[in-house]
């Protein structure tokens, strides 16, 4: 018996086939460009393409971290970052007639910024294209380099996003490189820099965390001067990666969408398939 097999109904979802998603695909194709979505075998990844929407992942596609739950390739050694791809996502925003872009990244502790220029040189190009396009950035640690956080909100981006995954009892088996106590400051230093910008982070459910740690994650987040959260059903998207200890049922993801504005979070999404970029857009505009 599969994986597949094995899900809840809540958790089988159809890929819908239609023009906009070979669109979308050529045109990042011809701009030599990865997309988280197809990186991390994301299920939302044919709505998204069916709405003309993609998460950019910029800085190649070799994450120097290897996460439990992460199916990017791992590497020590990645190359050096394309000096041309800041213009090749501009052209690649402008053919697919966006309106709100998320540009991510894998992690880069090889670069001495951690990639934050090169976030910077991207952010610029696509408003040097069009000043009017909303831009959310959904950023690595950086190590907790506070002047590298600073070069990426030099740039103005409208939502800052960085995700914490999980609470932090799981972190030496889902994100053993990175550390919850950093990640968490980092929210907190951009809301401090930079207060007219949103914060954002997205939490996985299903590794093994309980109740009172999913609300202590919540309060943390909260105190941390986060705006918007997304909570969502944690998928193994490979046989290598960590297991699911459970599916969360959508009862139980309504109830923490509750839980979490009832703390003072601006906004929270929660359901099975929401992740940290799907219905970004939608997300910012009703924060607003």
């Amino acid at each position: 018996m599969n994986e597949y097999s094995k899900k809840p109904s809540w958790l089988k979802k159809r890929i819908p086939f239609n023009r906009e998603i070979e669109k979308v695909t050529a045109i990042l194709d011809r701009a030599a460009l990865h997309t988280v979505c197809e990186e991390a075998r994301c299920p939302n990844r044919g709505e998204c393409y069916s709405k003309g929407t993609a998460t950019i992942l910029i800085l190649g596609r070799i994450c120097t971290r290897n996460c439990g739950f992460c199916a990017v390739e791992h590497g020590t050694t990645p190359p050096a970052p394309d000096q041309d791809e800041p213009e090749h996502v501009a052209r690649a925003v402008k053919e697919m007639g966006l309106r709100y872009v998320v540009l991510t990244s894998v992690t880069r502790d090889d670069l001495p910024d951690g990639g934050a220029v090169h976030y910077a040189r991207v952010i610029r190009a696509i408003r040097a294209m069009d000043r009017t396009i909303k831009i959310e950035v959904l950023v690595p640690d950086f190590q907790g380099d506070l002047r590298a956080l600073m070069i990426v909100l030099e740039q103005r981006p409208d939502v800052l996003n960085h995700n914490m995954e999980t609470v932090p009892r799981l972190y030496p088996a889902v994100r053993p490189q990175a550390n919850y106590w950093r990640s968490l400051q980092l929210l907190k230093r951009s809301k401090e820099q930079c207060p007219q910008i949103l914060t954002k982070s997205g939490l996985m459910l299903g590794l093994g965390e309980d109740k009172n740690e999913i609300r202590d994650f919540m309060i943390d987040v909260k105190n941390a001067g986060v705006d918007l959260i997304t909570i969502g059903q944690y998928l193994r998207p490979r046989p290598d990666r960590l297991p699911i200890v459970r599916y969360v049922t959508p009862e139980e993801f309504y109830e923490l969408k509750h839980v979490g504005e009832a703390t003072g979070l601006r906004l929270v999404a929660s359901g099975p398939f929401v992740r940290s970029s799907y219905h970004a857009a939608e997300m910012f505009n009703a924060a607003l």
